[in-house]
Protein backbone atom coordinates (compact mmCIF):
# COMPACT_ATOMS: atom_id res chain seq x y z
CA UNK A 1 0.00 0.00 0.00
CA UNK A 2 1.26 3.43 -1.11
CA UNK A 3 2.55 5.48 2.51
CA UNK A 4 4.01 8.90 2.65
CA UNK A 5 6.46 10.31 5.08
CA UNK A 6 5.07 12.09 8.32
CA UNK A 7 5.57 15.25 7.19
CA UNK A 8 3.89 14.67 3.34
CA UNK A 9 0.55 15.88 5.01
CA UNK A 10 -1.14 17.83 7.62
CA UNK A 11 -3.82 16.35 9.79
CA UNK A 12 -7.35 17.03 7.51
CA UNK A 13 -5.20 15.69 4.32
CA UNK A 14 -4.74 12.66 6.06
CA UNK A 15 -8.09 12.16 7.25
CA UNK A 16 -9.48 12.46 3.83
CA UNK A 17 -7.28 10.37 2.59
CA UNK A 18 -7.55 7.48 5.06
CA UNK A 19 -11.56 7.63 4.79
CA UNK A 20 -12.38 4.80 2.87
CA UNK A 21 -16.08 5.34 2.00
CA UNK A 22 -17.54 8.45 -0.21
CA UNK A 23 -15.91 11.73 0.81
CA UNK A 24 -17.18 15.40 0.09
CA UNK A 25 -14.39 17.48 0.08
CA UNK A 26 -14.65 21.46 0.83
CA UNK A 27 -10.89 23.09 -0.18
CA UNK A 28 -10.19 26.47 0.88
CA UNK A 29 -7.38 27.81 -1.39
CA UNK A 30 -3.98 26.93 -1.21
CA UNK A 31 -4.95 24.56 1.00
CA UNK A 32 -3.13 21.19 -0.47
CA UNK A 33 -6.62 20.02 -2.94
CA UNK A 34 -3.99 18.69 -5.86
CA UNK A 35 -1.54 17.08 -2.90
CA UNK A 36 -3.98 15.85 -1.57
CA UNK A 37 -5.73 14.54 -4.49
CA UNK A 38 -2.65 13.38 -6.28
CA UNK A 39 -2.00 11.26 -2.68
CA UNK A 40 -5.75 10.03 -2.94
CA UNK A 41 -5.27 8.33 -6.12
CA UNK A 42 -2.13 6.83 -5.50
CA UNK A 43 -3.56 5.58 -2.20
CA UNK A 44 -6.58 3.91 -4.37
CA UNK A 45 -4.14 2.57 -7.31
CA UNK A 46 -1.85 0.90 -4.64
CA UNK A 47 -5.03 -0.79 -3.51
CA UNK A 48 -6.66 -2.24 -6.46
CA UNK A 49 -7.24 -5.96 -6.18
CA UNK A 50 -7.70 -6.61 -9.83
CA UNK A 51 -6.03 -5.94 -13.20
CA UNK A 52 -9.96 -5.14 -14.68
CA UNK A 53 -10.41 -2.63 -11.90
CA UNK A 54 -9.52 1.65 -12.86
CA UNK A 55 -9.66 4.25 -11.19
CA UNK A 56 -11.04 7.44 -13.36
CA UNK A 57 -10.14 11.11 -12.06
CA UNK A 58 -12.20 14.09 -14.17
CA UNK A 59 -10.00 17.09 -14.28
CA UNK A 60 -11.63 20.29 -14.99
CA UNK A 61 -8.38 20.70 -17.47
CA UNK A 62 -6.33 18.78 -19.33
CA UNK A 63 -3.42 20.46 -18.19
CA UNK A 64 -4.34 19.07 -14.69
CA UNK A 65 -4.71 16.31 -15.61
CA UNK A 66 -1.22 16.29 -16.75
CA UNK A 67 0.01 17.72 -13.50
CA UNK A 68 -1.88 15.37 -11.13
CA UNK A 69 -0.50 12.38 -13.28
CA UNK A 70 3.11 13.25 -13.14
CA UNK A 71 3.26 13.81 -9.56
CA UNK A 72 1.73 10.55 -9.07
CA UNK A 73 4.28 8.80 -11.28
CA UNK A 74 7.07 10.81 -9.03
CA UNK A 75 5.50 9.08 -6.25
CA UNK A 76 6.74 5.92 -7.37
CA UNK A 77 3.16 4.66 -8.25
CA UNK A 78 1.75 2.46 -11.49
CA UNK A 79 -0.39 4.61 -13.33
CA UNK A 80 -1.38 1.88 -16.10
CA UNK A 81 -5.08 1.23 -13.96
CA UNK A 82 -5.46 5.02 -13.48
CA UNK A 83 -7.63 7.51 -16.16
CA UNK A 84 -7.54 11.26 -15.45
CA UNK A 85 -8.41 13.57 -17.89
CA UNK A 86 -12.03 15.97 -18.64
CA UNK A 87 -15.48 14.90 -18.27
CA UNK A 88 -15.68 15.08 -22.35
CA UNK A 89 -12.65 13.05 -22.65
CA UNK A 90 -14.80 10.59 -20.03
CA UNK A 91 -17.45 10.45 -22.11
CA UNK A 92 -16.20 9.94 -25.62
CA UNK A 93 -13.57 7.14 -24.18
CA UNK A 94 -15.77 5.24 -21.56
CA UNK A 95 -19.49 6.05 -22.74
CA UNK A 96 -20.13 7.36 -26.42
CA UNK A 97 -17.32 5.36 -28.67
CA UNK A 98 -17.50 1.93 -27.10
CA UNK A 99 -21.36 2.21 -27.03
CA UNK A 100 -22.44 4.72 -29.88
CA UNK A 101 -24.27 1.85 -31.58
CA UNK A 102 -26.90 2.11 -28.89
CA UNK A 103 -27.32 5.63 -29.93
CA UNK A 104 -29.82 6.60 -32.40
CA UNK A 105 -27.25 9.66 -34.13
CA UNK A 106 -24.30 8.19 -33.28
CA UNK A 107 -25.14 4.12 -34.42
CA UNK A 108 -23.91 4.83 -38.07
CA UNK A 109 -20.42 6.82 -37.08
CA UNK A 110 -19.67 10.40 -36.06
CA UNK A 111 -17.40 12.92 -35.56
CA UNK A 112 -16.34 15.53 -32.39
CA UNK A 113 -16.53 18.85 -34.61
CA UNK A 114 -13.88 21.10 -33.01
CA UNK A 115 -13.77 24.31 -31.65
CA UNK A 116 -12.69 26.00 -34.80
CA UNK A 117 -15.19 24.01 -37.20
CA UNK A 118 -18.14 25.19 -34.42
CA UNK A 119 -17.12 29.28 -34.72
CA UNK A 120 -16.87 28.65 -38.24
CA UNK A 121 -20.66 27.72 -39.09
CA UNK A 122 -22.03 29.79 -35.67
CA UNK A 123 -20.08 32.87 -37.33
CA UNK A 124 -22.13 31.98 -41.19
CA UNK A 125 -25.56 31.18 -39.14
CA UNK A 126 -25.54 34.45 -37.38
CA UNK A 127 -24.71 36.65 -40.64
CA UNK A 128 -28.83 36.91 -41.33
CA UNK A 129 -29.56 38.35 -37.71
CA UNK A 130 -26.82 40.57 -37.89
CA UNK A 131 -29.29 43.56 -37.45
CA UNK A 132 -30.15 42.01 -33.94
CA UNK A 133 -26.56 42.27 -33.19
CA UNK A 134 -26.40 38.23 -33.18
CA UNK A 135 -22.38 37.31 -33.00
CA UNK A 136 -20.37 34.13 -32.39
CA UNK A 137 -20.44 35.10 -28.68
CA UNK A 138 -23.77 35.12 -28.12
CA UNK A 139 -24.02 31.34 -29.27
CA UNK A 140 -22.72 30.04 -25.75
CA UNK A 141 -25.41 27.15 -24.75
CA UNK A 142 -25.31 24.25 -21.81
CA UNK A 143 -27.53 20.98 -21.70
CA UNK A 144 -29.43 19.85 -18.39
CA UNK A 145 -30.77 16.61 -18.12
CA UNK A 146 -34.08 18.48 -19.21
CA UNK A 147 -33.13 20.88 -21.94
CA UNK A 148 -31.25 23.25 -23.54
CA UNK A 149 -30.17 26.75 -21.78
CA UNK A 150 -28.91 29.83 -23.59
CA UNK A 151 -26.36 31.86 -22.16
CA UNK A 152 -27.22 35.00 -23.97
CA UNK A 153 -29.56 38.34 -22.28
CA UNK A 154 -33.01 37.82 -22.83
CA UNK A 155 -33.41 40.42 -25.17
CA UNK A 156 -31.38 38.07 -28.38
CA UNK A 157 -32.25 34.63 -26.75
CA UNK A 158 -35.30 33.98 -29.68
CA UNK A 159 -32.43 34.72 -32.68
CA UNK A 160 -30.43 32.73 -30.61
CA UNK A 161 -32.50 29.59 -30.11
CA UNK A 162 -33.35 30.11 -34.18
CA UNK A 163 -29.25 29.91 -34.84
CA UNK A 164 -29.10 26.78 -32.74
CA UNK A 165 -31.37 25.15 -34.15
CA UNK A 166 -29.88 25.08 -37.19
CA UNK A 167 -26.86 24.43 -35.84
CA UNK A 168 -27.78 21.18 -34.53
CA UNK A 169 -30.13 20.25 -38.00
CA UNK A 170 -26.97 20.56 -40.04
CA UNK A 171 -24.62 18.67 -37.31
CA UNK A 172 -27.23 15.99 -37.32
CA UNK A 173 -26.86 15.79 -40.86
CA UNK A 174 -23.26 15.58 -41.21
CA UNK A 175 -23.57 12.91 -38.22
CA UNK A 176 -21.24 15.55 -36.16
CA UNK A 177 -21.32 16.32 -32.70
CA UNK A 178 -19.88 19.35 -30.69
CA UNK A 179 -18.73 19.61 -27.14
CA UNK A 180 -22.14 20.01 -25.85
CA UNK A 181 -23.92 17.24 -27.14
CA UNK A 182 -20.96 14.84 -25.85
CA UNK A 183 -22.47 15.41 -22.54
CA UNK A 184 -26.10 15.47 -23.71
CA UNK A 185 -25.67 11.88 -26.06
CA UNK A 186 -23.35 10.32 -22.90
CA UNK A 187 -25.82 11.20 -20.67
CA UNK A 188 -28.75 10.00 -23.25
CA UNK A 189 -27.13 6.19 -23.34
CA UNK A 190 -26.92 6.11 -19.75
CA UNK A 191 -30.62 7.06 -19.22
CA UNK A 192 -32.11 4.33 -21.99
CA UNK A 193 -29.00 1.49 -21.33
CA UNK A 194 -28.90 0.93 -17.77
CA UNK A 195 -27.24 -1.73 -18.50
CA UNK A 196 -23.89 0.81 -19.64
CA UNK A 197 -23.96 2.06 -16.12
CA UNK A 198 -23.45 -1.43 -14.36
CA UNK A 199 -20.68 -2.55 -16.44
CA UNK A 200 -18.89 0.85 -16.24
CA UNK A 201 -19.90 0.79 -12.24
CA UNK A 202 -18.22 -2.67 -12.31
CA UNK A 203 -15.07 -1.71 -14.20
CA UNK A 204 -14.12 1.70 -11.87
CA UNK A 205 -13.24 0.76 -7.81
CA UNK A 206 -13.42 5.00 -7.92
CA UNK A 207 -14.31 8.17 -9.37
CA UNK A 208 -12.80 11.57 -8.31
CA UNK A 209 -14.06 14.81 -9.20
CA UNK A 210 -11.78 17.82 -9.18
CA UNK A 211 -13.43 21.54 -9.09
CA UNK A 212 -16.81 19.96 -8.71
CA UNK A 213 -18.27 23.66 -8.62
CA UNK A 214 -17.39 24.12 -11.92
CA UNK A 215 -19.67 20.71 -12.71
CA UNK A 216 -22.71 21.05 -14.71
CA UNK A 217 -26.14 19.83 -13.59
CA UNK A 218 -25.62 17.10 -16.78
CA UNK A 219 -22.43 15.77 -15.56
CA UNK A 220 -23.49 15.42 -11.83
CA UNK A 221 -26.40 13.38 -13.92
CA UNK A 222 -23.93 11.68 -16.09
CA UNK A 223 -21.92 10.49 -12.89
CA UNK A 224 -24.82 9.94 -10.79
CA UNK A 225 -26.29 7.39 -13.42
CA UNK A 226 -22.67 5.28 -12.87
CA UNK A 227 -22.56 5.46 -8.93
CA UNK A 228 -25.63 4.38 -8.53
CA UNK A 229 -25.72 1.18 -10.81
CA UNK A 230 -24.63 -2.38 -10.39
CA UNK A 231 -25.19 -2.31 -6.45
CA UNK A 232 -23.26 1.10 -5.79
CA UNK A 233 -19.56 -0.45 -5.45
CA UNK A 234 -18.37 2.57 -6.89
CA UNK A 235 -16.55 4.92 -4.52
CA UNK A 236 -16.61 8.23 -4.99
CA UNK A 237 -14.16 11.36 -3.81
CA UNK A 238 -15.72 14.94 -4.70
CA UNK A 239 -13.31 17.64 -3.72
CA UNK A 240 -13.63 21.95 -4.72
CA UNK A 241 -14.11 24.84 -3.26
CA UNK A 242 -18.32 26.58 -3.11
CA UNK A 243 -16.57 30.28 -3.30
CA UNK A 244 -14.92 30.03 -6.72
CA UNK A 245 -17.97 28.59 -8.65
CA UNK A 246 -17.33 31.50 -11.19
CA UNK A 247 -18.81 29.43 -14.36
CA UNK A 248 -22.33 29.76 -13.46
CA UNK A 249 -23.24 31.38 -17.40
CA UNK A 250 -21.51 27.83 -18.74
CA UNK A 251 -23.95 26.22 -16.26
CA UNK A 252 -21.55 25.51 -13.74
CA UNK A 253 -22.69 25.36 -10.19
CA UNK A 254 -21.66 24.39 -6.81
CA UNK A 255 -23.76 20.89 -5.76
CA UNK A 256 -24.12 20.01 -2.19
CA UNK A 257 -23.01 16.87 -0.72
CA UNK A 258 -26.79 15.87 0.25
CA UNK A 259 -28.25 16.69 -3.67
CA UNK A 260 -25.32 14.99 -5.13
CA UNK A 261 -25.70 12.28 -2.76
CA UNK A 262 -29.90 11.81 -3.48
CA UNK A 263 -28.61 12.19 -7.44
CA UNK A 264 -26.32 9.14 -6.56
CA UNK A 265 -28.34 7.15 -4.25
CA UNK A 266 -24.91 7.14 -1.78
CA UNK A 267 -23.67 8.88 1.44
CA UNK A 268 -21.10 11.36 1.46
CA UNK A 269 -18.97 12.18 4.36
CA UNK A 270 -18.38 15.79 4.72
CA UNK A 271 -14.94 17.21 5.03
CA UNK A 272 -12.90 19.76 4.73
CA UNK A 273 -9.49 21.74 3.83
CA UNK A 274 -8.70 24.67 6.11
CA UNK A 275 -5.55 25.88 6.26
CA UNK A 276 -4.16 28.01 3.78
CA UNK A 277 -0.51 27.26 2.54
CA UNK A 278 -0.12 30.47 -0.14
CA UNK A 279 -1.01 33.25 1.24
CA UNK A 280 -0.01 35.86 4.45
CA UNK A 281 -2.35 36.53 6.67
CA UNK A 282 -3.40 39.49 5.45
CA UNK A 283 -4.28 38.40 1.86
CA UNK A 284 -6.40 35.79 3.72
CA UNK A 285 -8.03 38.55 5.62
CA UNK A 286 -8.94 40.48 2.95
CA UNK A 287 -10.63 37.62 0.35
CA UNK A 288 -12.18 35.84 3.30
CA UNK A 289 -14.70 39.44 3.22
CA UNK A 290 -16.09 38.11 0.15
CA UNK A 291 -16.62 34.35 1.57
CA UNK A 292 -19.98 33.37 0.22
CA UNK A 293 -20.00 30.02 1.40
CA UNK A 294 -18.94 30.80 5.19
CA UNK A 295 -15.86 28.15 4.45
CA UNK A 296 -13.07 28.15 7.01
CA UNK A 297 -9.84 29.59 6.48
CA UNK A 298 -7.24 29.59 8.35
CA UNK A 299 -3.25 31.33 7.11
CA UNK A 300 -0.64 28.50 7.78
CA UNK A 301 2.18 29.89 5.44
CA UNK A 302 5.93 30.16 6.32
CA UNK A 303 5.45 34.17 5.05
CA UNK A 304 1.93 34.50 7.16
CA UNK A 305 3.56 37.57 9.12
CA UNK A 306 5.38 39.08 6.35
CA UNK A 307 5.17 42.51 5.38
CA UNK A 308 1.83 42.53 2.58
CA UNK A 309 0.46 45.00 0.53
CA UNK A 310 -3.72 45.09 -0.30
CA UNK A 311 -4.11 48.38 -1.92
CA UNK A 312 -7.22 49.53 -4.13
CA UNK A 313 -6.75 52.56 -6.61
CA UNK A 314 -10.50 54.58 -7.40
CA UNK A 315 -8.21 57.17 -8.96
CA UNK A 316 -6.61 56.34 -11.86
CA UNK A 317 -8.27 57.32 -15.09
CA UNK A 318 -8.16 55.08 -17.71
CA UNK A 319 -5.96 57.25 -20.12
CA UNK A 320 -2.97 57.08 -17.26
CA UNK A 321 -4.44 53.05 -16.50
CA UNK A 322 -1.17 51.84 -18.61
CA UNK A 323 1.31 54.11 -17.02
CA UNK A 324 -0.23 53.18 -13.68
CA UNK A 325 0.25 49.39 -14.49
CA UNK A 326 4.05 50.07 -15.44
CA UNK A 327 4.26 51.24 -12.84
CA UNK A 328 3.31 48.93 -10.45
CA UNK A 329 5.03 46.03 -12.43
CA UNK A 330 8.35 47.77 -12.08
CA UNK A 331 7.54 48.68 -8.45
CA UNK A 332 6.86 44.39 -7.65
CA UNK A 333 9.93 43.73 -9.73
CA UNK A 334 12.55 46.34 -8.98
CA UNK A 335 11.62 47.60 -5.49
CA UNK A 336 10.25 44.38 -4.08
CA UNK A 337 12.33 42.26 -6.41
CA UNK A 338 9.76 40.07 -7.32
CA UNK A 339 10.80 37.58 -9.62
CA UNK A 340 8.72 38.52 -13.44
CA UNK A 341 7.11 34.83 -13.14
CA UNK A 342 5.47 35.75 -9.94
CA UNK A 343 3.94 38.99 -11.01
CA UNK A 344 0.52 38.74 -13.02
CA UNK A 345 -2.36 41.04 -14.92
CA UNK A 346 -5.92 40.68 -14.62
CA UNK A 347 -9.07 42.03 -15.81
CA UNK A 348 -12.58 40.73 -16.26
CA UNK A 349 -12.11 39.60 -20.24
CA UNK A 350 -10.02 39.75 -23.23
CA UNK A 351 -11.59 42.81 -24.58
CA UNK A 352 -9.82 44.08 -22.14
CA UNK A 353 -6.42 42.99 -21.96
CA UNK A 354 -5.76 42.37 -25.92
CA UNK A 355 -5.30 46.20 -26.27
CA UNK A 356 -3.18 47.14 -23.42
CA UNK A 357 -1.52 43.41 -23.22
CA UNK A 358 0.41 44.94 -26.23
CA UNK A 359 1.13 48.18 -25.22
CA UNK A 360 2.78 46.90 -21.69
CA UNK A 361 5.27 44.56 -24.39
CA UNK A 362 6.02 47.50 -26.48
CA UNK A 363 6.67 49.78 -23.58
CA UNK A 364 8.43 47.06 -21.47
CA UNK A 365 10.84 45.41 -23.72
CA UNK A 366 13.17 44.15 -20.53
CA UNK A 367 10.14 42.17 -19.61
CA UNK A 368 8.82 38.91 -20.86
CA UNK A 369 4.82 38.33 -20.74
CA UNK A 370 2.93 35.21 -21.36
CA UNK A 371 -0.86 34.07 -21.19
CA UNK A 372 -3.60 32.52 -22.58
CA UNK A 373 -4.23 35.62 -25.06
CA UNK A 374 0.03 35.07 -26.28
CA UNK A 375 -0.99 31.96 -27.32
CA UNK A 376 -0.53 31.45 -31.54
CA UNK A 377 -3.13 28.65 -31.80
CA UNK A 378 -5.84 27.46 -29.60
CA UNK A 379 -5.67 24.93 -26.76
CA UNK A 380 -8.00 22.12 -29.05
CA UNK A 381 -6.71 18.94 -26.96
CA UNK A 382 -8.76 16.53 -29.52
CA UNK A 383 -7.21 17.95 -32.71
CA UNK A 384 -4.51 15.46 -33.32
CA UNK A 385 -2.06 18.24 -34.92
CA UNK A 386 -2.32 20.06 -31.89
CA UNK A 387 -1.55 16.90 -29.84
CA UNK A 388 1.40 16.51 -32.22
CA UNK A 389 2.33 19.81 -31.61
CA UNK A 390 3.10 19.26 -27.49
CA UNK A 391 5.91 16.82 -28.46
CA UNK A 392 7.66 18.52 -31.37
CA UNK A 393 7.82 22.01 -29.90
CA UNK A 394 8.84 20.77 -26.79
CA UNK A 395 12.60 19.82 -25.61
CA UNK A 396 13.63 16.70 -25.30
CA UNK A 397 15.04 17.01 -21.97
CA UNK A 398 15.05 14.17 -19.07
CA UNK A 399 12.41 16.58 -16.96
CA UNK A 400 9.42 16.58 -19.62
CA UNK A 401 10.64 12.62 -20.94
CA UNK A 402 7.68 11.29 -19.05
CA UNK A 403 4.88 13.81 -20.28
CA UNK A 404 6.38 14.02 -23.72
CA UNK A 405 5.97 9.87 -23.70
CA UNK A 406 2.34 10.29 -22.38
CA UNK A 407 1.27 12.42 -25.64
CA UNK A 408 2.99 10.05 -27.73
CA UNK A 409 0.93 7.38 -26.60
CA UNK A 410 -1.84 9.53 -26.88
CA UNK A 411 -0.80 10.19 -30.75
CA UNK A 412 -0.25 6.93 -31.47
CA UNK A 413 -4.07 6.17 -30.17
CA UNK A 414 -5.43 8.67 -32.39
CA UNK A 415 -3.20 7.91 -35.50
CA UNK A 416 -4.56 4.45 -35.03
CA UNK A 417 -8.24 5.64 -34.57
CA UNK A 418 -7.85 7.20 -37.76
CA UNK A 419 -7.17 4.12 -39.83
CA UNK A 420 -3.20 4.76 -39.59
CA UNK A 421 -1.01 1.28 -39.58
CA UNK A 422 0.68 2.11 -36.20
CA UNK A 423 1.89 -1.83 -35.61
CA UNK A 424 5.29 -1.18 -36.02
CA UNK A 425 5.46 2.23 -33.39
CA UNK A 426 6.04 2.24 -29.89
CA UNK A 427 5.68 5.13 -27.95
CA UNK A 428 9.52 5.01 -27.01
CA UNK A 429 10.76 4.69 -31.05
CA UNK A 430 7.67 7.46 -31.55
CA UNK A 431 9.42 10.28 -29.68
CA UNK A 432 12.85 8.93 -31.38
CA UNK A 433 11.40 10.00 -34.74
CA UNK A 434 10.50 13.08 -33.81
CA UNK A 435 13.59 13.94 -32.34
CA UNK A 436 15.66 13.00 -35.06
CA UNK A 437 13.70 15.55 -37.52
CA UNK A 438 15.56 18.80 -38.05
CA UNK A 439 13.67 22.39 -39.53
CA UNK A 440 15.33 25.48 -39.22
CA UNK A 441 12.32 27.32 -40.35
CA UNK A 442 12.13 30.43 -38.47
CA UNK A 443 7.96 30.83 -39.08
CA UNK A 444 6.09 29.13 -37.09
CA UNK A 445 3.46 27.59 -38.93
CA UNK A 446 5.59 27.06 -41.68
CA UNK A 447 7.78 25.16 -39.56
CA UNK A 448 5.03 23.16 -38.18
CA UNK A 449 3.92 22.25 -41.76
CA UNK A 450 7.45 20.88 -42.60
CA UNK A 451 7.67 19.04 -39.72
CA UNK A 452 4.86 17.36 -39.78
CA UNK A 453 5.74 16.40 -43.51
CA UNK A 454 8.82 15.10 -42.41
CA UNK A 455 8.24 13.03 -39.42
CA UNK A 456 5.29 11.42 -40.93
CA UNK A 457 7.78 10.47 -44.31
CA UNK A 458 10.13 8.96 -41.76
CA UNK A 459 7.39 6.53 -39.85
CA UNK A 460 6.25 6.02 -43.75
CA UNK A 461 2.25 7.20 -43.26
CA UNK A 462 0.40 9.44 -45.64
CA UNK A 463 -1.24 11.40 -43.70
CA UNK A 464 -3.23 13.02 -46.37
CA UNK A 465 -4.88 9.43 -47.22
CA UNK A 466 -6.92 10.14 -43.92
CA UNK A 467 -9.51 11.82 -43.90
CA UNK A 468 -10.16 12.49 -40.12
CA UNK A 469 -6.36 13.64 -40.13
CA UNK A 470 -7.05 15.89 -43.45
CA UNK A 471 -10.15 17.54 -41.95
CA UNK A 472 -8.28 18.14 -38.58
CA UNK A 473 -5.04 19.27 -40.38
CA UNK A 474 -7.09 22.34 -42.06
CA UNK A 475 -9.13 22.99 -38.39
CA UNK A 476 -5.72 23.48 -36.87
CA UNK A 477 -4.10 25.62 -39.49
CA UNK A 478 -6.81 27.63 -40.17
CA UNK A 479 -7.45 28.58 -37.18
CA UNK A 480 -3.86 29.16 -36.33
CA UNK A 481 -3.39 31.20 -39.17
CA UNK A 482 -6.68 32.97 -38.14
CA UNK A 483 -5.61 33.70 -34.31
CA UNK A 484 -1.94 34.94 -35.07
CA UNK A 485 -3.50 37.30 -38.32
CA UNK A 486 -5.80 38.99 -35.15
CA UNK A 487 -3.14 39.75 -32.93
CA UNK A 488 -0.33 40.54 -35.22
CA UNK A 489 -3.65 43.25 -35.97
CA UNK A 490 -3.46 44.08 -32.78
CA UNK A 491 0.43 45.00 -32.39
CA UNK A 492 1.78 41.46 -31.40
CA UNK A 493 4.46 41.29 -34.34
CA UNK A 494 6.24 38.48 -32.79
CA UNK A 495 2.73 36.19 -32.45
CA UNK A 496 4.25 34.35 -35.33
CA UNK A 497 7.87 33.78 -34.88
CA UNK A 498 8.32 29.92 -33.77
CA UNK A 499 9.90 31.11 -30.49
CA UNK A 500 7.02 31.61 -29.40
CA UNK A 501 5.31 28.97 -30.61
CA UNK A 502 7.44 26.88 -28.26
CA UNK A 503 7.15 29.06 -24.95
CA UNK A 504 3.40 27.63 -25.39
CA UNK A 505 4.44 24.73 -23.29
CA UNK A 506 7.41 25.65 -21.70
CA UNK A 507 6.87 26.62 -17.92
CA UNK A 508 6.24 30.04 -16.84
CA UNK A 509 9.13 32.65 -17.28
CA UNK A 510 7.41 36.10 -17.85
CA UNK A 511 4.61 38.17 -16.66
CA UNK A 512 1.30 36.33 -16.78
CA UNK A 513 -1.79 38.41 -18.82
CA UNK A 514 -5.02 36.24 -17.90
CA UNK A 515 -8.64 37.11 -17.42
CA UNK A 516 -10.44 36.16 -13.91
CA UNK A 517 -11.56 32.94 -15.48
CA UNK A 518 -8.22 32.37 -16.97
CA UNK A 519 -6.20 32.57 -14.14
CA UNK A 520 -8.27 30.51 -11.87
CA UNK A 521 -6.14 27.94 -9.92
CA UNK A 522 -2.78 29.62 -10.77
CA UNK A 523 -0.85 31.60 -7.45
CA UNK A 524 1.55 34.21 -7.79
CA UNK A 525 3.71 36.91 -5.30
CA UNK A 526 1.70 40.08 -7.15
CA UNK A 527 -1.36 40.07 -8.56
CA UNK A 528 -2.55 43.30 -10.09
CA UNK A 529 -6.21 43.27 -11.15
CA UNK A 530 -8.13 46.36 -12.92
CA UNK A 531 -11.42 47.35 -14.35
CA UNK A 532 -12.68 46.22 -11.39
CA UNK A 533 -16.41 48.16 -12.42
CA UNK A 534 -19.88 47.26 -12.03
CA UNK A 535 -21.19 45.34 -15.27
CA UNK A 536 -17.82 44.15 -15.73
CA UNK A 537 -17.22 42.52 -12.42
CA UNK A 538 -19.84 40.60 -12.36
CA UNK A 539 -20.93 40.84 -16.13
CA UNK A 540 -23.74 43.26 -16.88
CA UNK A 541 -25.91 40.14 -17.83
CA UNK A 542 -25.69 38.01 -14.71
CA UNK A 543 -28.41 37.32 -13.16
CA UNK A 544 -26.88 36.80 -9.62
CA UNK A 545 -24.76 39.98 -9.54
CA UNK A 546 -23.87 40.42 -6.14
CA UNK A 547 -23.11 36.58 -5.27
CA UNK A 548 -21.20 36.27 -8.70
CA UNK A 549 -19.07 39.33 -7.81
CA UNK A 550 -18.22 38.07 -4.35
CA UNK A 551 -16.62 34.83 -6.05
CA UNK A 552 -14.99 36.59 -8.94
CA UNK A 553 -13.01 39.06 -6.18
CA UNK A 554 -12.75 35.86 -3.84
CA UNK A 555 -11.02 34.29 -6.51
CA UNK A 556 -8.77 37.54 -7.90
CA UNK A 557 -7.36 37.92 -4.59
CA UNK A 558 -6.71 34.49 -3.33
CA UNK A 559 -4.51 34.08 -6.40
CA UNK A 560 -2.17 36.42 -4.40
CA UNK A 561 0.63 34.80 -1.99
CA UNK A 562 2.30 38.48 -0.68
CA UNK A 563 0.85 41.32 -2.44
CA UNK A 564 -2.67 42.58 -4.38
CA UNK A 565 -3.38 45.56 -6.02
CA UNK A 566 -6.66 46.46 -7.72
CA UNK A 567 -7.79 48.89 -9.40
CA UNK A 568 -11.79 50.54 -10.51
CA UNK A 569 -10.22 52.57 -12.75
CA UNK A 570 -12.36 55.87 -13.60
CA UNK A 571 -13.22 57.51 -17.14
CA UNK A 572 -14.74 54.41 -18.70
CA UNK A 573 -17.96 55.43 -20.29
CA UNK A 574 -21.23 53.42 -20.87
CA UNK A 575 -22.63 53.81 -24.30
CA UNK A 576 -26.03 55.63 -25.19
CA UNK A 577 -24.80 58.34 -22.79
CA UNK A 578 -25.89 56.32 -19.30
CA UNK A 579 -22.55 57.92 -17.69
CA UNK A 580 -19.20 56.78 -15.91
CA UNK A 581 -18.88 53.23 -14.97
CA UNK A 582 -18.56 53.10 -11.27
CA UNK A 583 -16.59 50.58 -8.85
CA UNK A 584 -17.90 46.93 -8.11
CA UNK A 585 -20.65 47.48 -5.67
CA UNK A 586 -19.52 44.44 -3.60
CA UNK A 587 -15.83 45.66 -3.57
CA UNK A 588 -16.57 49.58 -2.45
CA UNK A 589 -19.21 48.00 0.11
CA UNK A 590 -15.73 46.32 1.25
CA UNK A 591 -14.91 47.84 4.73
CA UNK A 592 -10.78 47.10 4.79
CA UNK A 593 -7.73 49.05 5.88
CA UNK A 594 -5.97 48.83 2.15
CA UNK A 595 -2.64 50.03 2.55
CA UNK A 596 -1.72 52.80 -0.14
CA UNK A 597 -1.15 52.50 -3.62
CA UNK A 598 2.68 52.50 -3.49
Amino acid sequence: MFTWAPDDLNHEQEAAINEPGNVFLVACPGSGKTRTLTYKIARLLSTLTSEKQWVIAITYTHRAADEIEERIERLGVDTSQLWIGTIHSFCLDWIIRPYAIYHPDLRDGFKVMDSHETEVLLTELCEPYARQRVTFWDCNYHFTPSGMVLACEAKKQAAVGAVLAEFHRRLKAKRQIDYELILRCAHDLLVANPAVGVLLNAMFASVLVDEYQDTKEIQYAILAEILKAGGRKTMAFIVGDPNQAIYGSLGGYAISAAQFGGMAAIQFREMALSRNYRSSERIVDYFANYNVHATTIEAAARHKHDTSLVSHDTKTSKDDLEEELIRLIRYSAETLGIPHHEICIVAPQWVHLAGMTRRLVAALPEYRFDGPGMVPFARDIDNFWYKLSRIVLTEASPGMYVRRLRWAGEVLVALDDSGANVSNLSRKSFLRDCNSVVCTEADGLTYLRQVFDLLFARIGIDHRKLPALVDHHTAFFESSQARIDRLKKEGAAFIGEISTFRRVFEARTGITVSTIHGVKGAEFDTVIAYALLQDYVPHFNDPTKQMSANKLLYVIASRARKHLHLISERGRMKGGGYGEYQTTAVLAACKFAYDPVP
